[in-house]
């Protein structure tokens, strides 16, 4: 009789049947569990649809201010099918279970919420600014308070993913860096870590979409002040200027005052930001280029466009993505350093998601892989 074999028996020549080995119980992945407090902002809305698609992680608190007890798909309906949670009340505690808790709390508030949150053994990732600077007597000058826990400050690791990946790795609280902050300093580190321009020179321009302004309405905010209007706000004193300095003369190994102007301009989402800064003699275009190309070649969300192309906001939008440009100007021997960022998702939620991603180890890219919205 012929060898022969049929579904889970194996028929041989002069052999009785042999049941097929049984398959094996699969084990369940495991997940890391994650708290947001003060999710019902732009910055925790963003999260909570990073992190839907976030193969490693399972979100089991959201907490909320103004929406305590309502579902998440009722106060965000395009979430409805992906969260079954119920915001609790602001100063609810974390379960047991969270192991990361992400603060989307206004500025000021995290520093009293941070102390027992790593007391308790908790991961933190704060997108306020509470703890990005490291100075605390720059607080009571730039956000006009004072800083109730000077003694964590550093604790907290800046995140500003692509420069300080090791801090990252190591910390058990990270500072999540600034809309603007991050735009700006994603186009500004290579020039000045490798001593292309002069310091002392550095001005950077930006213009940010309304939603950089947080989800409350103000008399600026409001569309008929904001719509077909631009404007510059805050002057000369904008708080994230001291961020922006303090990585800044980190990276120069100097200390560093710029100029930074702040632009409101009338679209929901995104920052453009062009700098200049005088360049060094003998400095050419070609070889500022090969300095931003080789910073960033490991740099997943980091791209330099061609030259000849500038980066937009509309190209960019929905993405953790960076997209920079280097002129050099021969006419005034400046070199202009232009960026494009989502303010909400590289410029917030999504570099937070890929702090997280370093903290625990696992891929840079996880859950931010989704390509920009366009149109």
């Amino acid at each position: 009789m012929p060898s022969h074999a049929l579904t889970g028996v194996t028929r041989r020549r002069d052999s009785a049947p042999t049941a097929a080995p049984p398959t094996p119980i699969p084990i369940p992945h495991p997940v890391t569990h994650i708290a947001i407090h003060g999710a019902a902002g732009y910055t925790g809305q963003e999260l909570l649809r990073i992190l839907a698609g976030h193969p490693e992680v399972s979100v089991v608190q959201v907490t909320s201010g103004s929406f305590e007890g309502r579902a998440v798909g009722e106060v965000f309906p395009g979430l409805a099918t992906f969260y079954d949670l119920r915001f609790a009340g602001r100063d609810a505690v974390p379960p047991a279970a969270a192991e990361v808790v992400f603060l989307g709390l206004p500025h000021g508030e995290a520093m009293a919420a941070v102390p027992p949150l790593l007391a308790a053994g908790k991961r933190v990732i704060d997108l306020s600014a509470d703890f990005r600077l490291q100075d605390p007597t720059a607080y009571p000058t730039w956000y006009q308070r004072a800083h109730t826990a000077p003694e964590l400050l550093a604790t907290f690791a800046y995140g500003l993913t692509e420069w300080c990946r090791e801090e990252v790795r190591e910390a058990r609280a990270v500072a999540n860096p600034g809309c603007y902050p991050t735009g700006a300093l994603l186009a500004v580190l290579p020039a000045l870590a490798a001593d292309l321009a002069d310091p002392t020179t550095l001005i950077i321009d930006a213009k940010s979409g309304v939603s950089g302004a947080g989800v409350k309405a103000t008399e600026t905010t409001h569309f008929v002040q904001a719509n077909e209007s631009l404007k510059a706000y805050r002057v000369a004193h904008h708080q994230h200027t001291p961020e922006i300095e303090q990585m800044a003369a980190r990276v120069a190994g100097r200390p560093i005052t710029l100029s930074f102007t702040p632009h409101l301009v009338p679209m929901n989402r995104g920052i453009a930001t062009t700098a200049y800064a005088a360049l060094r003699p003998g400095v050419t275009e070609d070889a500022v280029r090969q300095v931003y190309a080789e910073r960033y070649a490991e740099a997943p969300f980091v791209r330099l466009l061609p030259v000849g192309h500038f980066p937009d906001t509309a190209q960019v939008r929905g993405s953790n993505q960076c997209h920079l440009q280097v002129v050099v100007d021969e006419r005034t021997r400046r070199l202009i350093m232009l960026s494009a960022i989502d303010n909400l998702v590289k410029g917030a939620s999504g570099q937070a998601v890929h702090n997280l991603n370093v903290m625990m180890g696992w891929p840079e890219t996880t859950g931010l892989g989704a390509p920009p919205v366009v149109p």
